[in-house]
């Protein structure tokens, strides 16, 4: 059993402007330190910002009209701690406490996976979907029932009717999908928003790759300044993260559709 939501849906719309503000960070400076929050709906989108470096407010406001549309911004930038960045000052450490899980993907969240980004190439609006063995469930908006009924004759299509979604209707936060993004590996880390130096990026992605590499599930632990996690120096599981982020093409592109 697995839901996914697409990139339209509210709650991943606040997670795509926080990933972009993270690339946004990555570009303005080597190792930001930085770390994002936002909530959106109904015309409003608030974000704060805890960075190492200076953000442009109006390269911050295009990134939401890109991705939102036309709403009002309300940006709150403050400096990160500085205990906390005293914490990487020497040597990149692990940047918080945490529990972290990896595990193998399914036939069946492999399945759900595929046919969201099918219905969304046709649909790119809002949408959610569950698979519970052979009862599909697909909730799109801005679609009319009839061709959704065509298209999958099989599938339980908008139980309470066509309706339209987005932030205009309802409001979303970051991290708020983490089942969506992550199956079975979800914890109380969220991946989105954060550098790469905090543990709730860079190990929930090392945690994930490994169990799809090894088809095994892993579980691991870490404290904020360990440089060593799962018999590994922290830099390198950092730089695991960092590759994989790179090859998807960023913080955003993560934030669309999570680690699968």
């Amino acid at each position: 059993m697995i839901e996914k939501v697409n990139p339209m849906h509210v709650n991943k719309i606040a997670d795509r402007i926080a990933g972009a503000i993270v690339d946004l960070a990555y570009r303005t400076e080597e190792n930001p330190k930085i770390a994002v929050e936002v909530l959106i709906g109904h015309g409003k989108c608030h974000v704060i910002i805890e960075t190492s470096g200076a953000l442009s407010i109006n390269k911050i406001k295009q990134i939401i009209r890109r991705i939102a549309g036309k709403v009002k911004s309300d940006i709150v930038i403050v400096s990160q701690d500085k205990e906390l960045a005293d914490n990487q000052a020497e040597e990149l450490r692990c940047g918080d406490n945490g529990i972290f899980k990896g595990v193998p993907l399914t036939d069946e969240q492999l399945q759900l996976s595929a046919l969201a980004h099918e219905v969304y190439e046709n649909f790119p609006t809002d949408g959610k979907y569950i698979l519970d063995g052979e009862k599909l469930i697909i909730c799109q908006s801005h679609a009319k029932n009839t061709l959704l009924r065509l298209l999958y004759p099989s599938a339980i299509i908008n139980p309470l009717g066509e309706w339209s979604g987005g932030p205009n209707v309802d409001t979303g936060a970051t991290n708020r999908k983490l089942g969506s993004d992550m199956a079975d590996s979800v914890t109380g880390g969220g991946l989105h928003g954060k550098d790469l130096s905090k543990a709730d990026v860079s190990v929930n992605i090392y945690a994930f790759l490994k169990a799809q590499e090894t088809g095994k599930s892993v579980e691991i632990s870490c404290a904020i300044g360990d440089t060593e996690i799962d018999g590994r120096p922290y830099s390198e599981i950092v730089e695991i993260a960092a590759n994989y982020i790179n090859e998807i093409g960023g913080f955003e592109k993560l934030a669309e559709w999570g680690l699968f």
